[in-house]
């Protein structure tokens, strides 16, 4: 069957042809996706619900003038599919997949909250920091090469090339914030500090070092997205969505994003701050006692003697930098976040100056700060 996009009737045809519904049963169908990249449909009948994603050969967020690569859906269902190998309990389950169709089926998570809007309303998810730092320790320590090992590690990264989606990462996080493009969403007032920002060589150079990172490290496989609104969640449990943007890249990149994006819900609400940055210490702690106790077993030559702490020292410090990316892409790039755009236009632009002037700092002292509570406490000694 060659690809066509999906309608509410034509899904239901198909999905009732793989014999995941009853024939002959009425199916309630609706499109729910909400997202820049796909089609998403929940389909009901009786005591069944699922989720059917479809990827369009182009960005919704922009139109059929930005084509993108259909092979994203095969790779997040791979993605999906290898975390639930690892940590089966962080991810929702895969129930079919088509290459040709570019579409996943998955279990409805109609019980979960998008973690970010929920954070909007003012919810609280008291499991999430502790189940994302299990989730990046297991998930990047055991597809990296100290987990099976270079030869399978490398066998592995091969189903993993996606250099489409990582076009657009490197562009919207680490080319376009610093220059004047076209893909920029800058406001008229916050102008002259973007234009100051763009000024500042010593920032410009730091960012292409974190951009070179991003491009040659193939430490371990990345969602390549984790943000708020890429986590479902509720008061016990927490899944892990939307990895179509999945490759082999450097360890500290979701932990960065991660941390940005919990940081930026303390833009939006600051009476959260003592809860979200004691989640950013959660996660960071989590990651790090897992991914160190894994590493106990890890294969010869790599367990050696203080190596792992040089490691994770250097992962650490690659979070940092590249939160620090994801708050001014986040303030002035495309695909602008609700924890900012909604603030009111007088406090939108002064959280936005404070996301460009924190993100600006997480950046260049990223060598500096030594432990997760200097960086807490950096983050939290923010004014808003």
């Amino acid at each position: 069957m060659a690809y066509q996009p999906f309608t509410e009737q034509t899904v239901v045809e198909h999905v009732r042809t793989l014999g995941l519904l009853e024939d002959g049963g009425i199916a309630h169908c609706e499109e729910i996706g909400d997202g820049n990249l796909n089609l998403v449909f929940r389909i009901r009948q009786g005591e069944t619900s699922l989720i059917v994603k479809q990827a369009l050969p182009y960005a919704k967020v922009v139109g059929e003038s930005w084509p993108l690569t259909l092979e994203r859906a095969w790779i997040e269902q791979l993605a999906l599919r290898e975390f639930a190998s690892v940590v089966p309990r962080f991810v929702p389950v895969v129930l079919g997949s088509d290459r040709t169709l570019a579409y996943t089926i998955l279990e409805d998570l109609s019980d979960f909250d998008i973690v970010r809007t929920g954070y909007l309303e003012g919810k609280a998810y008291p499991e999430l920091a502790r189940h994302i730092g299990e989730f990046l320790g297991q998930t990047l320590f055991e597809t990296s090469d100290y987990a099976a090992g270079p030869i399978e590690k490398k066998r592995k990264e091969r189903d993993y090339y996606n250099p489409e989606l990582c076009d657009i990462t490197e562009k919207l996080i680490f080319t376009d914030p610093y220059k004047d493009a076209e893909s920029n969403n800058i406001e008229t007032a916050l102008r002259p500090d973007v234009e100051a920002l763009w000024g500042d060589l010593k920032l410009k150079v730091e960012v292409t070092k974190l951009k070179v990172g991003f491009v040659t490290k193939h430490d371990a496989l990345l969602h390549g997205d984790l943000h708020t609104g890429s986590i479902f969640a509720t008061q016990q449990e927490t899944k892990v969505i939307d990895p179509e943007f999945a490759f082999y890249g450097p360890f500290g990149f979701d932990i960065g994003q991660i941390v940005a994006h919990l940081t930026l819900s303390t833009f939006h609400d600051t009476l959260k701050r003592f809860e979200r940055f004691t989640d950013v210490l959660t996660v960071w702690e989590t990651f790090e006692k897992t991914f160190r106790t894994k590493f106990e077993t890890a294969v010869e030559p790599f367990n050696t003697d203080g190596f792992v702490d040089e490691l994770l020292q250097t992962i650490f410090s690659d979070t940092i930098g590249y939160a620090g990316c994801e708050l001014i892409r986040r303030a002035i790039g495309l695909a602008g976040v609700n924890d900012l755009e909604t603030l009111p236009e007088t406090v939108r632009l002064e959280r936005k100056r404070e996301a460009l002037t924190l993100g600006t700092t997480l950046i260049k002292q990223r060598h500096d700060i030594r432990s997760i509570d200097e960086l807490v406490t950096l983050l939290a000694g923010v004014r808003v």
